[in-house]
């Protein structure tokens, strides 16, 4: 995010505001945020109806706030008379606490002021920069009790309310103000709290499949639970020589739980910590999202893995829906709960557009089972596994030849494209042309071939069903076998994008390919071909690797998913590198990955863009990033892993450590032995 703004979140409730913690509409994107509608888009001080100039504006943590100001001077030798202190906290609303002091030598007459309005934008309203039409279907109202304003929306059965308590203030419409007389030396503070309140008549949520979530009351379970299982500060103690790692794995869990949420419509037991996709267009529970990161985070924050997996099953497709493109056994794509999603003006909630989520659930429940040894999880969760691994093998087979390949059924809202590369244009042949769907993307069959291995050894191990494991491996052979005839490019040396509907490849040089090493699809002798592709000037910028190489027409270093760097498919692809004892590759993308963090204060963004790194000096962040974004907190985390050569149950020593870090070592946490 700009320098120039103060973004707090926790959960699903963020602000954002200028440096003086003023929410004006010169920011498209100021507000108080609370699951996907903005419930304040104007909050401005003022002190005798002036602005305060700012002296220190610091947030010593993702929840809060300080303002340092003073009232304007006006003249340059004419000290300001008038210090005003503004401490903010956003939890399930946002809490401001203001102090006034006078260091004048006479007693001042004030008026402390805030200005405030509640627009009730949806989120994707904010991010299209379309303003909210007051004569539209719904209606606005306000009403005063006591000390308490409430601005309030509704349109039929959706109703959202802002609260503004402040003891002591005379409110209008859109103004509350504090009149005082303060004498010299002495100071004056108070307390406002921000209530946000959001409910969905009964019945009227239909999840996919038929299955009704009676009268759900959004509120319920948005803030993180105190008893979550998933304790950050739990998490292994590092111990390095290298600060910039140091620094880059605590900012990722710190980041991490800032992000923490309880998505709304979950069953009762199911325990927080599901990780939001970012700050700030994508606060919600994303499936591959949370699966990648809970996998990063594994061995540091197990519980996150626990929840993801849990959350994700209570919300599993049971039956067919069009519109959701939905598919019974399917995981999520989306879960959303603004205004736009609740009256379909927009892709319905909960979403399904996504086809590598399913085989993720299964990658990440074995992976959780052999870190943790939670039999119990993966009992519980048998039968969501069950319905994953079918549809995989009969839904996802469109074309009937045991690939996984996707196309909407809701041409109207639905993706094009269902993968982690998910923008309408990022399939595309090197020239730019689009691939003709359905469409069948290189890593989605390695994320298949990798979740038939790993449920081969939950049905054996856990479940004692010795004939799916005995037909999951020989399904998952005679995969590999196939992926590597008609994906293999061998004149190119490296793996088509996908295949289309005709069953060609797609040739684009692109870093999907580098997922296929991490799911161990590669056979041996194609490894180095691979690596070399991923590692050479074409796709490595320097700060990671180019989601599209460089000197295809269609490459750009600023597109989101054809030419910038995402750091999350960097330290997927270093973990592939890793598997296959590429560890000086492994370690050449993590050095750059964790450098780029010094420059962006160890906060990896959602993106870089894709110049290469002698050209600019520094790493630049895509224009539209999401920041704390969960797949770039969890990076450092996957970085890590990879260094250490981590693995469940212990640790094996790698063959070798960058030359930043003569020191490498974990102390404890819930999820790994030491390691050094």
């Amino acid at each position: 995010m700009p320098q120039h703004r103060i973004s707090l979140l926790q959960g699903g409730t963020f602000v954002v505001s200028d440096r003086r913690g003023d929410i004006t509409g010169d920011d498209v994107l100021g507000g108080l945020f609370h699951r996907d509608v903005r419930h304040l888009s104007r909050w401005q001080l003022r002190v005798n109806g002036d602005e305060v100039e700012v002296l220190r504006a610091d947030s010593p943590g993702h929840d809060r706030a300080v303002v340092v100001g003073v009232e304007p001077a006006g003249r340059r030798y004419r000290d300001p008379r008038v210090t005003v202190i503004r401490r903010r906290r956003v939890l399930d609303g946002m809490r401001e606490d203001l102090e006034i002091i006078n260091h004048a030598p006479a007693t001042l007459r004030l008026e402390v002021t805030l200005l405030f309005a509640a627009d009730f934008a949806d989120i994707f309203e904010v991010q299209q920069q379309r303003e909210k039409n007051p004569a539209g279907p719904g209606g606005y109202y306000r009403r005063r009790r006591d000390a308490v304003l409430t601005l309030g929306y509704r349109r039929a059965d959706f109703a959202r309310e802002t609260s503004i308590h402040a003891d002591g203030a005379f409110f209008t419409e859109e103004s509350l103000t504090f009149r005082l007389h303060l004498p010299p030396g002495h100071s004056w503070s108070t307390r406002i709290i921000v209530t946000l309140g959001s409910t969905v008549d009964a019945g009227s949520t239909v999840d996919a499949g038929g299955a009704v979530d009676p009268g759900s009351t959004v509120d319920a379970g948005c803030a993180v639970d105190p008893g979550s299982t998933v304790d950050f500060d739990a998490a292994p103690r590092l111990e390095t020589d290298w600060p910039d790692l140091r620094h880059a794995y605590r900012q990722g869990l710190v980041d991490l739980a800032a992000l923490r949420l309880a998505p709304a419509g979950v069953p009762a037991g199911v325990p927080a910590g599901v990780p939001a996709a970012g700050l700030p267009w994508s606060m919600a529970l994303f499936g591959r999202d949370a699966l990648l990161t809970s996998y990063q985070a594994l061995p540091f924050v197990p519980g996150m893995a626990r929840s993801t997996l849990r959350a994700l099953a209570a919300r599993q497709a049971t039956g067919f829906d069009d519109l959701r493109d939905a598919e019974p056994g399917k995981i999520l794509h989306e879960l959303r709960q603004g205004e736009l999603t609740h009256f379909r003006e927009r892709r319905p909630s909960p979403y399904y557009g996504s086809a590598d989520a399913t085989p993720l659930f299964l990658v990440l429940l074995d992976e959780y089972e052999r870190w943790t040894g939670d039999t119990a999880t993966v009992r519980e969760l048998e039968p969501a596994a069950r319905a994953a691994l079918r549809w995989i093998e009969e839904y996802a087979d469109l074309l009937d030849d045991g690939y996984v390949w996707y196309a909407t059924r809701n041409p109207r809202w639905g993706l094009t494209n269902h993968g982690w590369k998910d923008s309408p244009n990022a399939i595309i042949h090197p020239d730019g042309t689009p691939a003709m769907l359905p469409l069948a993307t290189c890593e989605l069959q390695g994320y298949a071939y990798d979740a038939r291995r790993r449920t081969a050894r939950l049905a054996r191990t856990v479940w004692g069903d010795q004939a799916l494991a005995q037909r999951l491996e020989r399904d998952a052979d005679e995969l590999q076998r196939r992926f590597n005839v008609d994906f293999w490019l061998p004149e190119q040396g490296h793996y088509a994008l996908a295949l289309d509907a005709d069953h060609k490849p797609v040739p684009t040089l692109a870093s999907n390919m580098g997922h296929l090493l991490w799911s161990g699809i590669v056979p041996t002798d194609r490894a180095q071909s691979v690596a070399a592709q991923l590692c050479g000037e074409r796709m490595f910028s320097g700060w990671g690797v180019r989601t599209m190489a460089q000197g295809q027409p269609a490459y750009n270093p600023i597109e989101y998913h054809n030419g910038a760097v995402w750091p999350h498919d960097t330290a997927i692809i270093a973990a592939g590198l890793a598997r296959y004892g590429l560890q000086g590759g492994a370690n050449r993308l993590a050095v750059a990955l964790i450098s780029a963090a010094r420059y962006v204060g160890y906060r990896l963004p959602e993106a870089f863009a894709g110049y290469r790194a002698g050209l600019t000096g520094v790493p630049v962040p895509y224009p539209t990033a999401c920041s704390p974004q969960a797949w770039a907190a969890g990076a450092p985390l996957l970085v890590l892993r990879v260094l250490l050569g981590l693995q469940p149950g212990g640790a094996s020593a790698p063959a070798e450590l960058p030359s930043q870090v003569h020191r490498l070592a974990l102390h404890g946490g819930p999820g790994c032995r030491n390691a050094r």
